[in-house]
């Protein structure tokens, strides 16, 4: 299976150059439509691997790393031509794996690229929200010292809500996801693992976590620990 690569550059010379790179080695690459928003496209694209722009428009590429590394576990590989010690410290500090300052030779890149790609193929797929962990390998959340097994289908709802916070995800995003669309399942299948997921989650202290969008759908609740320390200016825990 090929693995993903995702360019965000700005410079669309460069960008087709990383690609071509990529390409030759058998990558498949993948691309934004937009640097103004880009953060739930780049989260939909699933990608393996992220090489990322510092100097951006819109939004700067620290603001992405930080973002992103808050709530994926794919490897994000800076590439820059900011060239100062004081960027790499700062983009390696918000959870960039990788610093290389352009120009970079294409061999570099790729071996860097390989390491990273290799390494998270041996990491479990932790999922994050405030302190509550979700290992999608092993559908095991955890909170705090209480953990759980969660059953598979309830386990991939935790896993779509948790890769779109704070955003709300439709019944339709998560039926077509799991199910393949509702034409073919009972129509309260949704509505009966919800139920469930949210009995699990109260076992281990997280009642009410997952809350319902009237009209929309369903999205995760930050506890009131996190709003108050966000009004407090400080960031709460991803």
């Amino acid at each position: 299976m090929k693995q993903h690569i995702m360019i965000i550059e700005d410079d669309i010379y460069l960008r087709e150059e990383l690609a071509h790179t990529f390409e030759k080695e058998g990558y498949s690459v993948l691309s934004i439509s937009s640097f103004q928003n880009p953060e739930q496209e780049i989260l939909d694209a699933h990608p393996d691997l992220i090489v990322l722009d510092l100097n951006l428009p819109g939004k700067s590429g620290f603001e992405l790393c930080k973002y992103l590394k808050g709530r994926c576990t794919f490897p994000i590989l800076i590439l820059t031509a900011r060239d100062n010690l004081t960027d790499e410290l700062r983009a390696l500090g918000l959870g960039a794996d990788d610093y290389l300052t352009k120009p970079c030779h294409p061999d570099r890149l790729l071996a860097r690229a390989a390491r990273l790609l290799k390494t998270y193929q041996r990491l479990p797929l932790i999922l994050q929200f405030e302190d509550l962990s979700f290992d999608v390998d092993n559908c095991r959340v955890i909170q705090n010292d209480h953990s759980l097994t969660l059953p598979e289908t309830e386990g991939k709802i935790l896993k779509l809500l948790m890769e779109h916070v704070p955003d709300v995800v439709s019944k339709e995003c998560i039926a077509n996801e799991i199910w393949g669309g509702l034409e073919y399942v009972d129509e309260n299948i949704l509505q009966v693992n919800m139920t469930r997921l949210r009995k699990n989650l109260d076992k281990i202290g997280r009642k009410n976590i997952v809350q319902t969008v009237r009209g929309q759908g369903y999205t995760l609740k930050e506890s009131k620990t996190a709003r108050v320390n966000e009004q407090a200016g400080q960031e709460p825990k991803l």
